[in-house]
């Protein structure tokens, strides 16, 4: 009888209770292609719908190594350490400590467990704790509630709408704009990892 092994952890920068965030990884590009070419997944996260070949992706890739105003990450259960989306910090301004955060869960049947709200906490949490930004953006189509709602429990607040800024596949809806401050956040991880060590006796 072949012994069984647990999955191998991959390499993470923050782990919380469902999923942790990790760095991309070359040998995922395949994965990552896969969700661009669904339509009901770039359509969530506003992209045109349309065939992305794998050479666009492996040169997106490339460029998000290559970057400094755009941090990104693999997003991955932590029951059996399996990739099930990737999130993003972009536009970072340290200057003046903003960004913006993007996110998507590749296939359907990980949407709706708390895996996107907990991604998106431990996101904030590298934007207000490990990089001391302030204020913390998104958009979100008003035609996905799931999504807002998601994103209410993560920390956000509805700051107002931009009408009929997006077009996907049903038609013209508004995006909902949505911020969070650092003043307004608990950090769920990194305030534990960065806290000072116990002066020595």
């Amino acid at each position: 009888m072949a012994e069984e092994h647990e999955p191998e952890q991959p390499v993470v920068n923050v782990v919380g209770e469902l999923v942790a965030l990790g760095p991309l990884r070359q040998d995922l590009v395949p994965l990552y292609h896969r969700w661009m070419n669904d339509l009901a997944t770039v359509d969530r996260v506003g992209m045109p719908p349309g065939p992305m070949t794998l050479e666009a992706e492996e040169a997106w890739y490339e460029g998000a190594a290559a970057t400094t105003d755009y941090l990104p990450f693999t997003v991955y259960e932590r029951v059996g350490w399996r990739a099930i989306g990737t999130c993003a910090l972009t536009g970072v301004d340290h200057r003046h400590g903003t960004a913006e955060i993007v996110i998507h869960v590749g296939d359907a049947g990980d949407r709706g467990k708390g895996y996107g709200t907990e991604a998106v906490r431990l996101l904030l949490d590298v934007a207000f704790t490990a990089l001391g930004l302030h204020n913390v953006t998104l958009g979100v189509d008003a035609a996905n509630p799931a999504a807002r709602r998601a994103y209410e429990k993560a920390g956000f607040t509805e700051m107002g709408h931009r009408r009929q800024a997006i077009r996907g596949l049903a038609g013209r809806t508004d995006e909902v704009r949505m911020d969070c401050l650092a003043t307004e956040f608990a950090s769920p991880v990194l305030a534990r990892v960065f806290a000072p060590d116990e002066p020595r006796r």
